[in-house]
């Protein structure tokens, strides 16, 4: 069977931008789902890299593994939306229920996934029916307690003396302790630096995404940055490409906007209002990055940082230890191989536009129209009629949304 990601898992992974978190509680700013599980997986990524860095004592870290199990724990919070955790830890603990409610979830996601194969589809149902507890499980385990304490520290801080703060705050100290032997999170403990990258990429939830446009849902730019994530290695996927271009195509996408926590969302008009305008701005990024955010993180994830937010949307191989840029088109054909560390710049381009597509489509869908976003699918849709790009038929796929 052919791999292909579908319009309708395209439409239902946006819906976790309506879902609403901490929905019972006094929230000082909205606190969506998307953006959390974008959070997540920018945790995710920091306590990989301290295992990845382990070498040879973390045999079993595999960085798919943490991506396709990110990926699958979403798709599960996407259907599950209703149920709050307390809920579902104790629906956990009864094996014949929580086997139950995990097919009755992969019945409700069968028809948006089963498109991109049977190996995918096994590999969400093998996700949720292993038991081990290797160190990629942990790390998402992680990751998803340090984002939502991230988020509870602002909602106690709203109402300290609230219905269920003093359990709430229990239950994740008592949490907290499973995941001590995390060597990431006993990094994040002491190194200010690193919990200040982590503070920064969080706050990308604040800034919203077409700010000037009246749009349901509204989307932040820390959650489009998930999105690009996700949509960029489920196309990887359909490329065929190699492990490490997949994973590449992932980063990159995570953390192509990483930029804008230093110079705000500027929107593409602008950009381009002025001759040179982009270039500058592009600079002036690079220069801030340098100034305020290389130096958060180890010396030795910068270069890799660097390659997922400067010329993000270039494609590159790795040749010798020098960079050399290829199309998309050059890697599927000669270079889809480990060894040249490849990166679609664009594709995770045309992802990036893909998702502004979304964002206008399901905006106008949800009965908010405007000129701004009649003429971003219009154009959207015109530059794209007929572009293949490693393979992707992008005409295709704006063709099936209609309206």
């Amino acid at each position: 069977m052919n791999i292909k990601l579908s319009n309708e898992l395209l439409t239902r992974i946006h819906d976790a931008a309506y879902m609403q978190r901490w929905n019972d509680q006094i929230r000082p700013v909205e606190l969506t789902e998307l953006d959390k599980q974008a959070h997540k997986m920018i945790i995710a990524y920091v306590l990989g890299k301290f295992e990845e860095e382990n070498g040879e004592k973390s045999e079993s870290f595999n960085w798919i593994d943490i991506i396709e199990g990110g990926m699958f724990e979403f798709l599960q919070r996407l259907v599950l939306t209703d149920l709050k955790p307390q809920i579902l830890y104790r629906i956990m603990e009864n094996k014949d229920k929580y086997a139950e409610l995990k097919e009755w979830v992969y019945q409700e996601l069968k028809d948006a996934i089963s498109p991109l194969g049977e190996n995918f589809c096994e590999r969400y149902r093998a996700y949720f029916t292993g038991t081990g507890n290797n160190v990629n499980r942990k790390i998402l385990g992680a990751a998803h307690f340090h984002a939502t304490n991230w988020e509870f520290d602002i909602i106690q801080r709203t109402n300290p003396r609230g219905y269920g703060m003093r359990d709430i705050e229990a239950d994740l100290q008592s949490r907290q302790e499973k995941y001590c032997d995390v060597k990431g999170i006993r990094e994040l403990a002491v190194h200010p630096h690193l919990r200040s990258f982590v503070d920064m990429c969080g706050l990308l939830r604040f800034q919203l995404r077409w700010n000037h446009i009246h749009r349901v849902p509204k989307t932040s730019v820390l959650g489009h940055m998930l999105l690009v994530a996700m949509i960029s290695y489920l196309f990887s996927l359909q490329a065929g490409a190699c492990k490490r271009r997949c994973i590449n195509n992932y980063f990159t996408g995570l953390f192509h906007d990483l930029p804008e926590a230093l110079t705000r969302d500027i929107i593409s008009p602008v950009k381009h209002s002025v001759k040179g305008l982009d270039s500058l701005i592009k600079e002036y990024e690079k220069e801030q990055m340098e100034k305020e955010v290389y130096g958060l993180i180890p010396a030795g994830w910068r270069r890799d940082m660097k390659m997922f937010t400067e010329n993000e949307f270039e494609s590159i191989i790795n040749v010798n230890g020098k960079i050399e840029p290829k199309s998309s088109d050059d890697i599927n054909r000669d270079f889809n191989q480990d060894k040249f560390n490849p990166r679609d710049g664009e594709l995770i381009k045309a992802v990036d536009t893909l998702a502004a597509f979304m964002e206008a489509y399901l905006a106008v869908k949800s009965g908010i129209s405007s000129r701004e976003l009649e003429q971003a699918l219009e154009g959207i849709k015109s530059d794209y009629r007929e572009k293949t790009i490693a393979g992707i038929d992008f005409g295709e796929i704006y063709d099936g949304f209609r309206r």
